[in-house]
Protein backbone atom coordinates (compact mmCIF):
# COMPACT_ATOMS: atom_id res chain seq x y z
CA UNK A 1 0.00 0.00 0.00
CA UNK A 2 1.34 3.56 -1.00
CA UNK A 3 1.02 6.28 1.77
CA UNK A 4 0.52 9.94 1.10
CA UNK A 5 1.17 12.64 3.13
CA UNK A 6 -0.98 15.68 2.37
CA UNK A 7 2.08 17.68 1.36
CA UNK A 8 3.16 14.66 -1.00
CA UNK A 9 -0.55 14.53 -2.25
CA UNK A 10 -0.84 18.45 -3.09
CA UNK A 11 1.93 18.02 -5.11
CA UNK A 12 1.12 15.28 -7.00
CA UNK A 13 -2.32 16.73 -7.80
CA UNK A 14 -0.48 20.51 -8.68
CA UNK A 15 1.37 18.37 -10.98
CA UNK A 16 -1.31 16.13 -12.97
CA UNK A 17 -3.42 19.49 -13.10
CA UNK A 18 -0.24 20.91 -14.88
CA UNK A 19 -0.02 18.38 -17.29
CA UNK A 20 -3.28 18.24 -18.49
CA UNK A 21 -3.13 22.05 -18.95
CA UNK A 22 -0.32 21.19 -21.72
CA UNK A 23 -1.71 21.19 -24.58
CA UNK A 24 -0.84 18.17 -26.20
CA UNK A 25 1.50 19.60 -29.25
CA UNK A 26 3.88 20.58 -26.41
CA UNK A 27 4.04 17.27 -24.83
CA UNK A 28 4.82 15.35 -28.09
CA UNK A 29 7.08 18.12 -28.89
CA UNK A 30 10.28 16.17 -30.15
CA UNK A 31 8.31 12.64 -30.36
CA UNK A 32 9.41 12.73 -33.91
CA UNK A 33 12.71 12.16 -35.72
CA UNK A 34 12.92 10.58 -39.66
CA UNK A 35 14.69 7.65 -40.02
CA UNK A 36 17.82 7.88 -42.04
CA UNK A 37 16.62 4.99 -44.11
CA UNK A 38 12.99 3.72 -45.23
CA UNK A 39 12.68 -0.11 -46.47
CA UNK A 40 11.28 -1.44 -49.61
CA UNK A 41 7.92 -2.96 -47.63
CA UNK A 42 8.11 0.21 -45.36
CA UNK A 43 7.93 2.78 -48.10
CA UNK A 44 5.51 0.46 -50.54
CA UNK A 45 2.87 0.01 -47.21
CA UNK A 46 3.04 4.27 -46.53
CA UNK A 47 2.16 4.58 -50.16
CA UNK A 48 -0.75 1.77 -49.83
CA UNK A 49 -1.73 3.22 -46.39
CA UNK A 50 -1.40 7.08 -47.96
CA UNK A 51 -3.53 6.38 -50.94
CA UNK A 52 -6.51 4.37 -49.00
CA UNK A 53 -7.22 7.32 -47.34
CA UNK A 54 -10.80 8.90 -48.44
CA UNK A 55 -10.79 11.95 -50.47
CA UNK A 56 -11.64 15.45 -49.58
CA UNK A 57 -13.77 17.60 -51.65
CA UNK A 58 -11.78 20.80 -52.44
CA UNK A 59 -12.61 24.34 -54.31
CA UNK A 60 -12.94 24.83 -57.87
CA UNK A 61 -13.93 23.34 -60.90
CA UNK A 62 -10.32 21.84 -61.32
CA UNK A 63 -10.09 21.18 -57.73
CA UNK A 64 -8.06 24.21 -56.87
CA UNK A 65 -8.72 28.09 -57.56
CA UNK A 66 -6.71 30.60 -59.84
CA UNK A 67 -4.84 33.56 -57.88
CA UNK A 68 -3.24 36.30 -59.17
CA UNK A 69 -1.00 38.74 -57.56
CA UNK A 70 -0.23 42.20 -58.64
CA UNK A 71 2.96 43.32 -57.07
CA UNK A 72 5.52 46.35 -57.60
CA UNK A 73 8.94 45.66 -57.19
CA UNK A 74 12.15 47.29 -58.04
CA UNK A 75 9.52 49.87 -59.72
CA UNK A 76 7.86 47.35 -62.23
CA UNK A 77 4.52 46.03 -61.93
CA UNK A 78 5.04 42.07 -62.03
CA UNK A 79 1.63 39.63 -61.91
CA UNK A 80 2.17 36.63 -59.80
CA UNK A 81 0.52 33.20 -60.78
CA UNK A 82 -0.36 30.67 -58.47
CA UNK A 83 -3.27 27.70 -57.43
CA UNK A 84 -4.54 27.51 -54.28
CA UNK A 85 -5.90 23.22 -53.23
CA UNK A 86 -7.76 23.47 -49.98
CA UNK A 87 -10.94 21.55 -48.65
CA UNK A 88 -14.67 22.84 -49.19
CA UNK A 89 -14.77 22.41 -45.81
CA UNK A 90 -11.77 24.88 -44.00
CA UNK A 91 -12.96 23.02 -40.60
CA UNK A 92 -11.18 20.18 -42.22
CA UNK A 93 -7.90 21.67 -42.46
CA UNK A 94 -5.98 19.63 -40.01
CA UNK A 95 -3.80 21.59 -37.36
CA UNK A 96 0.06 20.61 -36.62
CA UNK A 97 1.82 19.94 -33.11
CA UNK A 98 1.76 23.81 -32.40
CA UNK A 99 -1.97 23.86 -32.52
CA UNK A 100 -2.12 25.87 -36.03
CA UNK A 101 -3.71 24.78 -39.27
CA UNK A 102 -1.03 23.64 -41.69
CA UNK A 103 -0.34 25.63 -45.25
CA UNK A 104 1.99 24.25 -47.65
CA UNK A 105 3.84 26.55 -49.82
CA UNK A 106 5.64 24.85 -52.97
CA UNK A 107 7.43 25.44 -55.57
CA UNK A 108 8.28 23.90 -59.07
CA UNK A 109 11.57 23.19 -60.31
CA UNK A 110 13.66 23.80 -63.77
CA UNK A 111 11.91 25.18 -66.21
CA UNK A 112 8.61 24.12 -64.76
CA UNK A 113 5.67 26.20 -63.68
CA UNK A 114 2.41 25.97 -60.45
CA UNK A 115 0.58 22.90 -62.90
CA UNK A 116 4.45 21.26 -62.13
CA UNK A 117 3.15 20.91 -59.08
CA UNK A 118 -0.54 19.85 -59.35
CA UNK A 119 0.19 16.24 -58.16
CA UNK A 120 1.76 17.09 -54.82
CA UNK A 121 -0.43 19.81 -54.23
CA UNK A 122 -3.90 17.84 -55.19
CA UNK A 123 -2.78 14.53 -53.19
CA UNK A 124 -1.80 16.83 -50.06
CA UNK A 125 -5.11 18.73 -49.89
CA UNK A 126 -7.04 15.95 -50.81
CA UNK A 127 -5.69 13.26 -48.86
CA UNK A 128 -4.38 15.54 -45.66
CA UNK A 129 -6.49 18.31 -45.84
CA UNK A 130 -3.63 20.66 -45.95
CA UNK A 131 -4.53 24.17 -47.70
CA UNK A 132 -1.77 24.03 -50.63
CA UNK A 133 -0.41 27.32 -52.96
CA UNK A 134 1.65 26.07 -55.94
CA UNK A 135 3.58 29.38 -57.20
CA UNK A 136 4.78 30.13 -60.63
CA UNK A 137 8.02 31.73 -60.57
CA UNK A 138 8.12 35.27 -62.60
CA UNK A 139 7.39 34.77 -65.71
CA UNK A 140 6.46 31.62 -65.91
CA UNK A 141 3.03 31.91 -65.69
CA UNK A 142 1.13 31.43 -68.87
CA UNK A 143 -1.51 34.03 -68.83
CA UNK A 144 -2.19 34.38 -72.48
CA UNK A 145 -3.72 31.05 -72.91
CA UNK A 146 -7.30 30.06 -70.39
CA UNK A 147 -5.79 26.73 -69.87
CA UNK A 148 -2.47 28.21 -69.10
CA UNK A 149 -0.78 25.64 -70.43
CA UNK A 150 1.89 27.25 -72.33
CA UNK A 151 1.33 26.55 -76.55
CA UNK A 152 3.76 25.25 -79.21
CA UNK A 153 7.06 24.62 -79.31
CA UNK A 154 9.70 26.90 -77.20
CA UNK A 155 11.91 26.94 -80.02
CA UNK A 156 10.70 28.10 -83.77
CA UNK A 157 12.62 28.06 -86.44
CA UNK A 158 11.56 30.00 -89.89
CA UNK A 159 13.38 29.82 -93.50
CA UNK A 160 12.80 33.61 -94.56
CA UNK A 161 15.74 33.50 -97.12
CA UNK A 162 17.68 32.91 -93.98
CA UNK A 163 17.52 30.87 -90.96
CA UNK A 164 15.54 32.56 -88.55
CA UNK A 165 14.97 31.49 -84.67
CA UNK A 166 12.43 32.99 -82.21
CA UNK A 167 12.13 31.25 -78.83
CA UNK A 168 9.49 31.26 -75.59
CA UNK A 169 10.20 34.35 -73.21
CA UNK A 170 8.33 34.78 -70.30
CA UNK A 171 5.36 36.82 -69.54
CA UNK A 172 6.17 39.21 -66.99
CA UNK A 173 3.11 41.06 -66.72
CA UNK A 174 -0.23 40.91 -68.14
CA UNK A 175 -0.66 41.99 -71.63
CA UNK A 176 3.40 42.63 -71.88
CA UNK A 177 4.86 40.20 -74.73
CA UNK A 178 9.13 40.07 -75.27
CA UNK A 179 9.42 40.75 -78.71
CA UNK A 180 12.13 38.69 -81.16
CA UNK A 181 13.80 42.94 -81.65
CA UNK A 182 14.84 42.57 -77.91
CA UNK A 183 17.28 39.68 -77.88
CA UNK A 184 19.92 37.61 -79.87
CA UNK A 185 20.29 34.23 -80.11
CA UNK A 186 23.26 32.68 -79.07
CA UNK A 187 24.61 29.11 -79.32
CA UNK A 188 26.83 28.10 -76.47
CA UNK A 189 29.24 25.26 -76.49
CA UNK A 190 30.72 26.20 -72.95
CA UNK A 191 29.19 23.20 -71.14
CA UNK A 192 28.84 20.49 -73.50
CA UNK A 193 29.52 17.64 -71.78
CA UNK A 194 27.68 18.48 -68.94
CA UNK A 195 24.26 19.93 -71.27
CA UNK A 196 25.11 19.67 -75.05
CA UNK A 197 24.92 22.60 -76.83
CA UNK A 198 22.77 25.40 -75.12
CA UNK A 199 20.41 27.99 -76.99
CA UNK A 200 20.29 31.33 -75.17
CA UNK A 201 18.38 34.50 -75.75
CA UNK A 202 20.71 37.13 -74.68
CA UNK A 203 18.46 40.29 -73.75
CA UNK A 204 19.71 43.82 -75.60
CA UNK A 205 20.67 46.41 -73.02
CA UNK A 206 18.02 48.65 -72.63
CA UNK A 207 14.99 46.81 -73.53
CA UNK A 208 12.31 45.56 -71.68
CA UNK A 209 13.85 42.13 -71.71
CA UNK A 210 16.85 43.56 -70.30
CA UNK A 211 15.40 45.24 -67.15
CA UNK A 212 13.32 42.45 -66.55
CA UNK A 213 16.15 40.14 -66.68
CA UNK A 214 17.51 42.50 -64.05
CA UNK A 215 15.04 42.50 -61.95
CA UNK A 216 13.01 39.16 -61.51
CA UNK A 217 14.86 38.31 -58.04
CA UNK A 218 12.96 40.68 -56.53
CA UNK A 219 10.04 40.04 -57.55
CA UNK A 220 10.47 36.59 -57.05
CA UNK A 221 11.16 37.42 -53.18
CA UNK A 222 8.36 39.83 -52.48
CA UNK A 223 5.41 37.95 -54.76
CA UNK A 224 6.35 34.92 -52.84
CA UNK A 225 6.39 36.89 -49.33
CA UNK A 226 2.99 38.32 -50.17
CA UNK A 227 1.76 35.00 -51.57
CA UNK A 228 1.99 33.42 -47.89
CA UNK A 229 0.73 36.69 -46.01
CA UNK A 230 -2.52 36.68 -47.96
CA UNK A 231 -3.20 33.13 -47.90
CA UNK A 232 -1.77 31.93 -44.74
CA UNK A 233 -2.78 34.77 -42.36
CA UNK A 234 -0.05 34.81 -39.49
CA UNK A 235 -2.28 34.06 -36.26
CA UNK A 236 -3.79 31.09 -38.08
CA UNK A 237 -1.74 29.28 -39.52
CA UNK A 238 1.75 27.54 -39.76
CA UNK A 239 3.30 27.23 -42.91
CA UNK A 240 5.94 24.44 -44.44
CA UNK A 241 7.98 25.11 -47.60
CA UNK A 242 8.63 22.83 -50.16
CA UNK A 243 10.78 23.93 -53.11
CA UNK A 244 11.64 20.75 -55.87
CA UNK A 245 14.65 21.42 -57.43
CA UNK A 246 15.42 25.06 -58.17
CA UNK A 247 12.78 25.94 -56.45
CA UNK A 248 14.57 25.23 -53.33
CA UNK A 249 16.72 27.94 -52.85
CA UNK A 250 13.99 29.97 -53.21
CA UNK A 251 12.10 28.54 -50.60
CA UNK A 252 15.18 28.32 -48.09
CA UNK A 253 15.66 32.29 -49.21
CA UNK A 254 11.73 32.80 -48.45
CA UNK A 255 11.90 30.93 -44.93
CA UNK A 256 13.15 33.40 -42.84
CA UNK A 257 11.08 36.44 -44.50
CA UNK A 258 7.57 35.01 -43.59
CA UNK A 259 7.56 34.99 -39.78
CA UNK A 260 5.08 32.21 -39.80
CA UNK A 261 7.26 29.51 -41.83
CA UNK A 262 7.58 26.78 -39.60
CA UNK A 263 9.76 24.50 -41.47
CA UNK A 264 11.32 23.27 -44.71
CA UNK A 265 9.94 20.57 -46.37
CA UNK A 266 13.25 19.52 -48.31
CA UNK A 267 12.50 16.47 -50.81
CA UNK A 268 15.18 16.68 -53.97
CA UNK A 269 15.94 19.85 -53.48
CA UNK A 270 18.88 22.01 -53.90
CA UNK A 271 19.46 24.46 -50.90
CA UNK A 272 21.11 27.93 -51.00
CA UNK A 273 22.59 28.86 -53.55
CA UNK A 274 26.14 29.21 -51.86
CA UNK A 275 25.22 25.67 -50.56
CA UNK A 276 24.28 24.46 -54.22
CA UNK A 277 28.15 25.83 -55.82
CA UNK A 278 29.81 24.23 -52.66
CA UNK A 279 27.81 20.75 -53.55
CA UNK A 280 28.86 21.18 -57.79
CA UNK A 281 32.49 22.24 -56.53
CA UNK A 282 32.85 19.26 -54.28
CA UNK A 283 32.38 17.27 -57.83
CA UNK A 284 30.26 14.65 -55.69
CA UNK A 285 26.64 14.80 -57.30
CA UNK A 286 25.53 11.21 -58.14
CA UNK A 287 28.05 9.67 -55.37
CA UNK A 288 28.19 6.19 -55.34
CA UNK A 289 25.93 4.50 -56.95
CA UNK A 290 25.87 0.83 -56.37
CA UNK A 291 29.19 0.52 -56.16
CA UNK A 292 30.18 2.31 -59.45
CA UNK A 293 32.31 5.49 -58.87
CA UNK A 294 31.65 8.42 -60.75
CA UNK A 295 34.68 8.59 -62.99
CA UNK A 296 34.12 11.17 -65.50
CA UNK A 297 35.44 14.08 -64.14
CA UNK A 298 35.14 16.16 -66.89
CA UNK A 299 31.41 16.50 -66.64
CA UNK A 300 32.16 19.16 -63.43
CA UNK A 301 31.84 22.38 -63.83
CA UNK A 302 34.10 25.16 -62.71
CA UNK A 303 31.94 27.96 -60.74
CA UNK A 304 29.48 28.81 -63.22
CA UNK A 305 29.35 32.08 -64.80
CA UNK A 306 26.45 32.85 -66.83
CA UNK A 307 25.50 36.65 -67.01
CA UNK A 308 22.13 37.93 -65.86
CA UNK A 309 20.66 38.81 -69.25
CA UNK A 310 21.02 35.07 -70.99
CA UNK A 311 17.64 33.19 -70.60
CA UNK A 312 18.35 29.44 -71.26
CA UNK A 313 15.86 27.85 -73.45
CA UNK A 314 15.58 24.37 -72.16
CA UNK A 315 15.50 20.92 -74.74
CA UNK A 316 15.55 17.51 -74.79
CA UNK A 317 19.04 17.54 -73.49
CA UNK A 318 17.93 18.27 -70.09
CA UNK A 319 15.92 15.18 -70.02
CA UNK A 320 19.07 13.01 -71.31
CA UNK A 321 21.34 14.78 -68.80
CA UNK A 322 18.72 12.93 -65.90
CA UNK A 323 18.39 10.18 -67.63
CA UNK A 324 21.35 8.68 -68.19
CA UNK A 325 22.62 8.42 -65.09
CA UNK A 326 19.24 8.01 -63.52
CA UNK A 327 19.63 4.28 -65.50
CA UNK A 328 23.56 3.97 -64.63
CA UNK A 329 21.79 3.60 -61.40
CA UNK A 330 18.93 1.66 -61.64
CA UNK A 331 20.44 -0.67 -64.56
CA UNK A 332 24.13 -0.49 -64.41
CA UNK A 333 26.14 0.29 -67.23
CA UNK A 334 23.86 -2.22 -69.31
CA UNK A 335 21.55 -0.05 -69.93
CA UNK A 336 23.59 1.81 -72.62
CA UNK A 337 23.18 -1.16 -74.77
CA UNK A 338 19.71 0.24 -75.75
CA UNK A 339 20.91 3.86 -76.32
CA UNK A 340 18.66 4.11 -79.23
CA UNK A 341 15.80 3.33 -77.69
CA UNK A 342 16.38 5.48 -74.95
CA UNK A 343 16.92 8.54 -77.08
CA UNK A 344 13.94 7.55 -78.95
CA UNK A 345 11.65 7.70 -75.50
CA UNK A 346 13.35 11.12 -74.81
CA UNK A 347 12.40 12.45 -78.06
CA UNK A 348 9.25 11.75 -77.84
CA UNK A 349 8.51 12.44 -74.46
CA UNK A 350 9.80 16.07 -75.44
CA UNK A 351 7.40 15.97 -78.55
CA UNK A 352 5.87 18.46 -80.62
CA UNK A 353 4.68 20.74 -77.78
CA UNK A 354 5.96 22.10 -74.34
CA UNK A 355 3.21 22.67 -72.37
CA UNK A 356 5.14 24.17 -69.34
CA UNK A 357 7.43 27.25 -70.05
CA UNK A 358 10.91 25.26 -71.06
CA UNK A 359 12.82 28.81 -69.94
CA UNK A 360 15.50 29.34 -67.54
CA UNK A 361 16.90 31.93 -66.06
CA UNK A 362 17.94 31.13 -62.39
CA UNK A 363 20.90 30.19 -62.26
CA UNK A 364 22.16 33.33 -61.13
CA UNK A 365 20.46 33.09 -57.61
CA UNK A 366 21.17 28.87 -57.34
CA UNK A 367 24.44 28.61 -58.19
CA UNK A 368 25.64 31.75 -56.09
CA UNK A 369 26.99 33.51 -59.59
CA UNK A 370 27.79 36.64 -57.51
CA UNK A 371 29.09 38.57 -60.41
CA UNK A 372 26.09 38.36 -62.23
CA UNK A 373 24.11 39.43 -59.08
CA UNK A 374 25.64 42.25 -58.70
CA UNK A 375 25.61 43.29 -62.52
CA UNK A 376 21.73 42.45 -62.24
CA UNK A 377 21.42 44.89 -59.35
CA UNK A 378 23.99 47.82 -60.96
CA UNK A 379 21.32 47.54 -63.63
CA UNK A 380 18.40 47.95 -61.63
CA UNK A 381 19.61 50.82 -59.75
CA UNK A 382 21.00 52.51 -62.98
CA UNK A 383 17.72 52.33 -64.46
CA UNK A 384 16.28 53.54 -60.90
CA UNK A 385 18.32 56.31 -61.47
CA UNK A 386 19.86 55.61 -57.81
CA UNK A 387 23.17 56.90 -56.10
CA UNK A 388 26.26 55.49 -54.71
CA UNK A 389 24.87 54.33 -51.40
CA UNK A 390 21.72 52.85 -52.80
CA UNK A 391 22.61 51.18 -55.20
CA UNK A 392 25.22 49.61 -52.64
CA UNK A 393 22.25 48.49 -50.73
CA UNK A 394 20.66 47.69 -53.87
CA UNK A 395 23.92 45.12 -54.25
CA UNK A 396 23.97 43.88 -50.95
CA UNK A 397 20.69 42.81 -51.27
CA UNK A 398 20.96 40.74 -53.97
CA UNK A 399 23.60 38.94 -52.65
CA UNK A 400 21.93 37.85 -49.78
CA UNK A 401 19.28 36.29 -51.44
CA UNK A 402 21.52 33.50 -52.36
CA UNK A 403 22.57 32.78 -48.66
CA UNK A 404 21.14 32.63 -44.95
CA UNK A 405 19.88 35.64 -43.23
CA UNK A 406 22.21 36.91 -40.40
CA UNK A 407 22.73 39.04 -37.21
CA UNK A 408 20.70 40.16 -34.56
CA UNK A 409 17.10 40.20 -34.53
CA UNK A 410 16.89 37.92 -37.64
CA UNK A 411 14.61 35.38 -37.87
CA UNK A 412 16.85 31.98 -38.15
CA UNK A 413 16.79 29.60 -41.01
CA UNK A 414 13.89 26.95 -39.40
CA UNK A 415 14.03 23.22 -39.32
CA UNK A 416 14.91 21.29 -42.45
CA UNK A 417 13.84 17.69 -43.17
CA UNK A 418 15.76 16.15 -46.40
CA UNK A 419 14.30 13.49 -48.08
CA UNK A 420 16.54 12.01 -50.91
CA UNK A 421 15.27 8.98 -53.60
CA UNK A 422 17.55 5.94 -55.03
CA UNK A 423 18.80 6.70 -58.39
CA UNK A 424 18.69 10.77 -57.79
CA UNK A 425 21.32 12.57 -60.27
CA UNK A 426 21.67 15.94 -58.36
CA UNK A 427 21.15 14.37 -54.71
CA UNK A 428 23.45 11.67 -53.65
CA UNK A 429 23.86 10.95 -49.31
CA UNK A 430 27.24 11.17 -49.94
CA UNK A 431 26.94 14.91 -50.94
CA UNK A 432 24.43 15.62 -48.45
CA UNK A 433 26.74 14.17 -45.77
CA UNK A 434 30.14 15.72 -46.70
CA UNK A 435 29.13 19.03 -47.71
CA UNK A 436 25.38 20.11 -47.40
CA UNK A 437 24.62 19.03 -43.82
CA UNK A 438 27.87 20.28 -42.67
CA UNK A 439 27.28 23.78 -43.72
CA UNK A 440 24.09 23.89 -42.23
CA UNK A 441 25.44 22.98 -39.13
CA UNK A 442 28.36 26.06 -39.42
CA UNK A 443 25.44 28.35 -39.79
CA UNK A 444 24.62 30.37 -36.10
CA UNK A 445 22.31 29.23 -34.92
CA UNK A 446 22.48 26.27 -36.97
CA UNK A 447 19.03 24.90 -37.92
CA UNK A 448 17.53 21.14 -37.02
CA UNK A 449 18.73 19.05 -40.01
CA UNK A 450 17.58 15.70 -40.87
CA UNK A 451 18.17 13.17 -43.66
CA UNK A 452 15.98 10.38 -44.75
CA UNK A 453 16.65 8.11 -48.38
CA UNK A 454 14.33 6.30 -50.03
CA UNK A 455 14.80 2.81 -51.44
CA UNK A 456 13.02 4.05 -54.97
CA UNK A 457 12.89 7.03 -57.25
CA UNK A 458 14.56 9.60 -59.18
CA UNK A 459 15.24 13.22 -58.68
CA UNK A 460 11.63 13.69 -60.35
CA UNK A 461 9.81 11.82 -57.14
CA UNK A 462 7.04 11.79 -58.41
CA UNK A 463 7.73 10.57 -61.83
CA UNK A 464 7.55 7.02 -63.55
CA UNK A 465 7.85 4.25 -61.12
CA UNK A 466 4.88 2.39 -60.41
CA UNK A 467 4.63 1.98 -56.83
CA UNK A 468 2.01 -0.45 -55.12
CA UNK A 469 -0.18 0.04 -58.69
CA UNK A 470 -0.07 3.80 -58.10
CA UNK A 471 2.18 5.35 -60.66
CA UNK A 472 3.69 8.29 -58.24
CA UNK A 473 7.02 7.72 -57.22
CA UNK A 474 7.84 7.79 -54.00
CA UNK A 475 5.30 11.00 -53.55
CA UNK A 476 2.58 9.22 -51.02
CA UNK A 477 5.11 7.86 -49.14
CA UNK A 478 6.91 11.49 -49.13
CA UNK A 479 4.04 13.42 -47.79
CA UNK A 480 3.12 10.95 -44.92
CA UNK A 481 6.54 11.99 -43.98
CA UNK A 482 5.62 15.34 -43.56
CA UNK A 483 2.25 14.97 -42.30
CA UNK A 484 3.75 12.43 -39.43
CA UNK A 485 6.51 15.44 -38.76
CA UNK A 486 5.01 18.35 -38.70
CA UNK A 487 1.79 17.04 -36.21
CA UNK A 488 4.71 14.77 -34.28
CA UNK A 489 6.56 17.84 -33.25
CA UNK A 490 9.89 17.84 -35.69
CA UNK A 491 9.26 21.45 -36.53
CA UNK A 492 8.88 22.74 -32.93
CA UNK A 493 11.86 24.49 -32.08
Amino acid sequence: MIHLTISSFRTTLLLCICLMLVPFSTTVAQSYFPPTDITKEDTRAMIRNFMAKPDLETKGERGYVEDILRINAVDMEWDIGMSVHEPVDSAKIPRGADGKKIGIFLLHGGSGDFKSMHRQANLLAKKLGYKVISMSYPGRHAFHTPSRDWPGRNVTAYDHHKYYLEVRTPIWLRGEYITRDQYDIIKDYSQRPRYGIRTLAKAKPGTTFYHRMAGWPMAFEKGGVEAMKKHFPEDEFSIYVHGHSTGGPFTMMLSQRVPNVRGILAVENSSFGYINRAKHAWGGELGKIDGFERVDESIQLESRSDPFDELYIRSWRDSARYKGPELLGQEGPEALMRLPMIMEDILDNWGDVQKRASFKAEYIVTHDIEPSLIAAAKATAERMGMGDEETQEMIDHYVGLKRELKGRGVKPVPPIMFQITAFSRDHSRDVYEEVIIPLFKEMEPAPKVSLTQYPFGTHGYMNGEVIEGVRLGVGPAVFQQWDDAIKGGYFLE
